[in-house]
């Protein structure tokens, strides 16, 4: 359910593996705020390993990447390592409040399991070697990206399908440090 709290009195709630709350560090620099599907999701192992490969451009800008995602820290961490991505910063939200927060919802059967989907999930898991993997977290949390700057939300992608993949770098690009 979401919070009519304003959006600033939630970034402060959330509070990162390394101590600081996503408000804070959104006064500092510029967030790419990256709202995750659960881990065994093949978009989600897509999207890491597209924030992976695109890291050191977008922080090249002076954008820092926070992930938000459904499992515990360890576990978490785990998936960072493999993706190379091990010094990440990120909240867990296994409850999804963050999620409801940010105005994400929860999947239709279409934008989860709808015939674009399926065929992005075969071309994702199967041909790209992306596979299957355990559900952490809730199946139907659909995923979504939020730049951050002083506090306040200037650009977000909110996908329509769980396949949408969103062009990180370019979503990066609004705000300046």
């Amino acid at each position: 359910m979401p919070t009519t709290a304003p959006i600033g009195e939630v970034m402060k709630e959330m509070v990162a593996n390394t101590g600081e709350s996503v408000y804070d560090l959104s006064l500092r620099y510029p967030l790419l705020l990256v709202f995750l599907r659960h881990f065994g999701c093949v978009f989600c192992r897509e999207a890491l390993t597209d924030i992976s490969e695109k890291r050191r451009a977008i922080e090249e800008k002076g954008v820092r990447i926070v992930f938000v995602h459904m499992a515990e820290n360890e576990v978490a961490e785990k998936y960072f390592q493999k993706y190379e991505i091990g010094d990440a910063v990120h909240v867990s939200d296994p409850a999804c409040r963050y999620y409801a927060s940010f105005g994400l919802t929860k999947g239709n059967f279409t934008q989860l399991y709808g015939l674009q989907v399926w065929m992005r999930g075969f071309a994702t898991g199967i041909l790209d070697g992306y596979g299957t993997g355990p559900q952490l977290g809730d199946g139907f949390q659909m995923p979504g990206i939020f730049v951050l700057q002083d506090g306040e939300v200037r650009e977000k992608f909110i996908h329509k399908l769980s396949s949408d993949r969103p062009d990180y770098e370019m979503l990066a690009n609004c705000c300046t440090v």
